[in-house]
C-alpha cells in the first residue's frame, strides 16, 4: 500500500522532466568526448542535446512525433558532421516511450530506418565493414531491442495491473451483489414466517376474544375455554417470535424449527374452535426434507387461516400426500360455494398475490365472503396482506408450484413441492 501511495503522489511530467534531463546529460557527456566527425562540438551541438531531452515532456501525448523528430534530428546531426554519439543512445528514450504507449510497430520502424541508414552511409564513406557491421552494429540492435521490449513490459504490466483491478473491482460487486442477495432472502424468509405464524395465531385469538366476550355472563365455561385457547395461543405466538429473535441475533446458529407435518393439531385448532369440520389425512413414506416439511407446513397454516378469516362455508379438508418425489399440500374449503355470478377459476391470484382487502367490494369480487355462515363474525382485522403470495414464493423456493382459486364446491389452495433439489 505504502509502494501505491507513493507512485500516484509522482505526477506524470515529473517522471517525463527527470528522463529527459538524463537524455539531455547523457548525449551532452558523449558529445564532450569529440569523437569522431568533421569539426568539434559547439554550443548549436548542445543545444541540440537538450532540445532532444525536451522532446521527452510531450511523450505521453505525441510518442510516434517525438519518435519521428528524434530520429531526423540524429540524422540531422550527423549532417552536420558533428562528433559521433553512437545509433541506440539518441533514441533510446523516444524508441521506449513509444513501445511504452502501444506504438510497437513505429518503434521497430524507427530502430530499423535508423541502423540502415547509418550502416549504408557508413559503409558508403569506406569505413571498415568488419568495425560496422561486425562490432558496432550488435551493440546498438541490442540496445535499440532493450529500449523497446522495456517500453512493451512496462505497458503490459499496467493493463495487466489495470485488468486486476477490474477483476478485483467486479469480484467485489459480485459478492456484495450475491451478499444483499442472501440478504433479502433471509429477510423475506423471516417476513413470512412472521405473517404465517403471527396472522394465524393473531385469528384464533381474535375469534375467540369475540367468542369470550359473547359467552360472558351467558356460559361461563365457553368463556373459560376461548379464554384459555387465547392464553395458549399467545404463549406460542411468544415462543415463535423468541425463535424470530435468536435467528436475527445469532445467524451462524440458528434455531431448530419445530414446525412438522405431526404438529398440524395446531393449525387446525383455529378452524375446529371457529366451528368447521375439519378433516385431515397425512399420507407419506418417509422422513420428508426439514425445509419441504417446513414449507408445507407453513403453507396449510396460511391457507387455513384464510379460510378462518374469510370463509362461508362449514369443512374444509387439509390433505399431505407423497407421490413419488413429490409432497402435493391440498387445503380446501369444501362448504362453500364462488361467489354469485363468478365462474371456478384456476388461479385466484389476479392482484399478484394479494388478499383481499377491505371496505367496499364489487359484487362477486370477495375470495371468501367473511361470517356469512352464522358464525360470531370476529374483529376487523385489515385483509392488505401477501398470504397467497407468500405461500407461492414458499413453494417456489423449493422449486416447487402454487395455485389457488375457487373449485366446484369450494375455494382449494394446492401445493406440489419437490423431494428433491431440482438439477
Amino acid at each position: 500500500m505504502a509502494g501505491q501511495s507513493t507512485q500516484r503522489r509522482v505526477r506524470p511530467w515529473v517522471t517525463d522532466a527527470l528522463l529527459g534531463a538524463g537524455v539531455a546529460g547523457t548525449v551532452s557527456v558523449v558529445i564532450t568526448a569529440n569523437e569522431g566527425g568533421r569539426h568539434g562540438p559547439d554550443q548549436l551541438a548542445y543545444l541540440w542535446a537538450v532540445g532532444l531531452g525536451a522532446l521527452m515532456l510531450v511523450r505521453r501525448r505525441y510518442p510516434v512525433l517525438v519518435l519521428a523528430v528524434s530520429v531526423l534530428g540524429l540524422f540531422a546531426y550527423y549532417a552536420a558532421g558533428y562528433p559521433a554519439i553512437g545509433l541506440a543512445v539518441p533514441v533510446a528514450a523516444a524508441l521506449f516511450s513509444a513501445a511504452e504507449h502501444g506504438r510497437i510497430a513505429a518503434s521497430i520502424v524507427a530502430a530499423v530506418l535508423v541502423v540502415v541508414v547509418s550502416v549504408v552511409f557508413r559503409l558508403a564513406e569506406g569505413q571498415d565493414f568488419s568495425f560496422v557491421v561486425g562490432y558496432e552494429l550488435a551493440g546498438h540492435v541490442l540496445l535499440m531491442g532493450a529500449a523497446i521490449a522495456l517500453g512493451d513490459s512496462l505497458r503490459s504490466r499496467r493493463a495487466a495491473q489495470a485488468d486486476a483491478r477490474r477483476i478485483a473491482e467486479l469480484t467485489e460487486a459480485r459478492y456484495r451483489q450475491e451478499a444483499q442477495a442472501r440478504l433479502r432472502d433471509e429477510r423475506m424468509a423471516i417476513a413470512r414466517d412472521l405473517h404465517d405464524s403471527l396472522g394465524h395465531t393473531t385469528s384464533v385469538i381474535a375469534l375467540h376474544a369475540d367468542v369470550a366476550r359473547e359467552a360472558l355472563g351467558r356460559d361461563e365455561t365457553a368463556a373459560r375455554s376461548a379464554l384459555e385457547l387465547i392464553r395458549s395461543t399467545a404463549r406460542r405466538s411468544m415462543d415463535d417470535l423468541r425463535r424470530t429473535v435468536t435467528l436475527l441475533r445469532s445467524p451462524g446458529d440458528p434455531p431448530r424449527t419445530v414446525v412438522s407435518l405431526a404438529n398440524f393439531d395446531a393449525v387446525t385448532l383455529a378452524a375446529s374452535a371457529a366451528g368447521f369440520d375439519v378433516d385431515v389425512r397425512v399420507a407419506v413414506d418417509a422422513p420428508l426434507p426439514a425445509p419441504v416439511e417446513a414449507a408445507a407446513f407453513r403453507i396449510a397454516q396460511e391457507a387455513v387461516t384464510n379460510v378462518v378469516r374469510h370463509s362461508a362455508g362449514s369443512r374444509v379438508q387439509i390433505r399431505a400426500e407423497q407421490h413419488g418425489d413429490q409432497l402435493t399440500v391440498t387445503v380446501t374449503d369444501t362448504g362453500s360455494d364462488p361467489a354469485p355470478g363468478t365462474e371456478p377459476t384456476g388461479d385466484a391470484d389476479p392482484t399478484g398475490g394479494a388478499e383481499p382487502t377491505g371496505g367496499a367490494e364489487p359484487a362477486g369480487a370477495p375470495i371468501y365472503p367473511e361470517a356469512a355462515n352464522g358464525r360470531s363474525e370476529p374483529p376487523t382485522v385489515a385483509r392488505t396482506g401477501h398470504g397467497i403470495a407468500g405461500m407461492r414464493e414458499r413453494a417456489e423456493s423449493l422449486g416447487g408450484t402454487l395455485t389457488a382459486g375457487h373449485r366446484q364446491t369450494g375455494f382449494e389452495v394446492r401445493a406440489v413441492l419437490p423431494l428433491r433439489e431440482p438439477t
